[in-house]
């Protein structure tokens, strides 16, 4: 979805449950799998189911999932999925402005940056699982603002094309992470590129 349609944030709370690692990751799983129970999220993250359907709630009452009713195999089998509002833009500035919001986004930054690093670490490591795949690209490439945007679509629209195709449970395959960043070449914060 082009980044012009897509939800905006500007509510500290929603922020701050997005924030958290695990609904974070819960989110990732519904996004790769589609529709879940809690159980099947529980089993893929290795936690326990109560604390599975905790999240999932939590995160329904920001309206990033719903019930999936179609999905169910009864009235009382509880299916979630990803709503559209999930698919959204952070607007920190707005976020920032409101009450708690100075707050709620030096959690997202946190652990977003703890995030950023635990990834790094994980794909330039020495330990490699056997039948897995890992790749690491860094590319630096002369844009305007508008090219940067462009560039971000057509890279969205990639990753959305295999994901819409991949998309399911499937014994064979496991959810994947593509990491990705556009943003102009950042100084070492010590005044010096590295």
């Amino acid at each position: 979805m082009p980044s012009s349609d897509r939800s905006h944030v500007h509510d500290p709370k929603v922020l701050r449950a997005i924030a958290h690692p695990v609904r974070n990751r819960i989110l990732a799983e519904l996004a790769a799998a589609g529709s879940s129970r809690a159980a099947d999220i529980a089993r893929e993250l290795d936690i326990p189911a109560n604390q599975a359907s905790f999240h999932l709630r939590q995160l329904a009452k920001y309206g990033l999932v719903e019930e999936d009713p179609a999905a169910a195999r009864d009235k009382r089998d509880r299916v979630w999925k990803v709503t559209e509002a999930a698919d959204m833009d952070v607007d920190l500035t707005s976020v920032e402005e409101a009450p708690g919001g100075r707050a709620a986004s030096a959690v997202l930054r946190r652990n977003k940056a703890a995030w950023g690093h635990h990834v790094v670490d994980r794909a330039y490591s020495s330990e490699r699982e056997p039948g897995t795949r890992r790749s690491v690209s860094e590319y630096s490439v002369k844009l305007t603002k508008a090219e940067a945007e462009e560039l971000g679509e057509e890279i969205d629209e990639l990753v959305k094309r295999w994901a819409d195709r991949a998309r399911g449970r499937d014994a064979s395959r496991r959810t994947y992470l593509v990491f990705s960043v556009i943003q102009p070449y950042p100084d070492s914060g010590q005044g010096e590129q590295p």
